[in-house]
């Protein structure tokens, strides 16, 4: 049961932290400055720029916005597979090939490597 309660609360946190690092490539809103200073109490309002990625679901340059999901999807294209020559036999020596990240991929990794957890 502990176990399982730790996991969830990992999963929790690692989740909060891609949200934030990857706010420029989802429908979230960037303006954070915003949050501090409105009133708790009164219902939250998006900034324009959230609004303009919602209605035309496109970034400043043209590429689709995401949402979480849409996006861990974009990141599961990056794969490492582990190959072996099939006429050599099972004991041949392998090598792994890792596929090449796309743009969108790319720009998510970036974003990734300049935060500071």
């Amino acid at each position: 049961m502990r176990a399982h309660i730790f996991l969830c609360t990992l999963a929790s946190y690692v989740q909060c932290h891609l949200i934030e690092a990857w706010r420029p490539l989802l429908f979230a809103d960037e303006e954070r400055e915003r949050k501090a200073t409105r009133d708790p109490v009164a219902p939250a309002e998006r900034s324009e720029g959230a609004l303009q990625k919602v209605h035309t679901k496109q970034l400043d340059d043209t590429s689709v916005v995401h949402s979480f999901r849409t996006l861990l999807k974009e990141m599961a294209g990056i794969v490492s597979n582990v190959c072996r020559g099939p006429a050599l036999g099972a004991d041949a020596p392998t090598f792994t090939k890792t596929t090449m990240p796309n743009g969108k991929q790319q720009q998510a990794l970036n974003l990734l490597r300049s935060t500071n957890v």
